[in-house]
């Protein structure tokens, strides 16, 4: 029986080439996705063409508990096991203190934090049954924190916390590990990052470049393929900028 990965938000960016890797690695990928309809169809004939019926594509907004519940209802019936779970949809907006409302704090921690906790309560039947594991995407900005960036770094510190507490609630049956990405891909947009701030976390970093998605990609595999005995762990793959920055960017 091949070895199935779900991957959250796994249509573009960092997400489609964690899919690739697994998928190179010879994992069958279950494909998560949630607007991104066009790109989720594009990488998935990528990947079937390379190796037939090895990509299937889920559609879900994981903002609720009972979308999720419906997304893990559908899956559990169509695969009772499940070998990996990439928890790597996410929220990234500005919420700075003096103007962030309910509704802007709530949705970061909904798509960060609580999203992925329902998640993963839903699908631990099939996580326990494959013996798997789960990878969570975190961020370095979880312990270096991003400035008017508040909501979402506190809820990807929850994200780190809940590996580790899981990592020990979970076990043996489940590992639980997490990927914290440094300078890897810009958002989409400059109202995070000016060209003037990322030149400075480029030059901040040791060493002395961008990352690459594969990077991240690399390392997801690592912990769900080649690392049996780790757990509750958390690596940084930031080219050294975790240690470098200052506690606030």
């Amino acid at each position: 029986m091949t070895d199935l990965a779900l991957v959250t938000g796994g249509a573009r960016r960092i997400g489609a080439d964690i899919c690739r890797h697994l998928h190179q690695q010879g994992m069958d990928i279950a494909l998560h996705y949630r607007h991104s309809i066009q790109a989720a169809e594009q990488l998935a004939a990528e990947l079937n063409a390379r190796r037939p019926d090895s990509c299937q594509l889920w559609h879900a907004d994981l903002a609720t508990v009972d979308s999720i519940a419906r997304l893990a209802d559908a899956f559990l019936q169509r695969h009772p096991r499940l070998t990996l779970l990439v928890n790597n949809a996410s929220g990234f907006e500005p919420t700075p203190i003096e103007q962030c409302n309910e509704q802007q704090f709530d949705a970061m921690l909904t798509s960060n934090l609580k999203g992925p906790y329902f998640l993963i309560q839903a699908l631990l039947p099939a996580l326990r049954a494959a013996g798997g594991s789960i990878v969570n995407l975190i961020d370095i900005h979880s312990e270096r924190p991003l400035r008017d960036y508040n909501a979402y770094c506190a809820a990807k510190a929850g994200l780190a916390s809940l590996t580790r507490s899981l990592a020990l609630e979970l076990g043996p049956a489940v590992r639980v590990n997490g990927v914290s990405p440094g300078v890897i891909l810009w958002p989409e947009d400059e109202e995070a990052y000016d060209a003037t701030l990322r030149a400075q976390m480029v030059a901040a970093t040791p060493m002395n470049r961008t990352g690459s998605p594969d990077d991240i990609a690399r390392s997801v595999a690592f912990f769900a393929l080649e690392a049996p005995f780790i757990t509750g762990q958390i690596l940084a793959v930031d080219g050294g900028l975790g240690f470098a920055l200052p506690r606030t960017t």
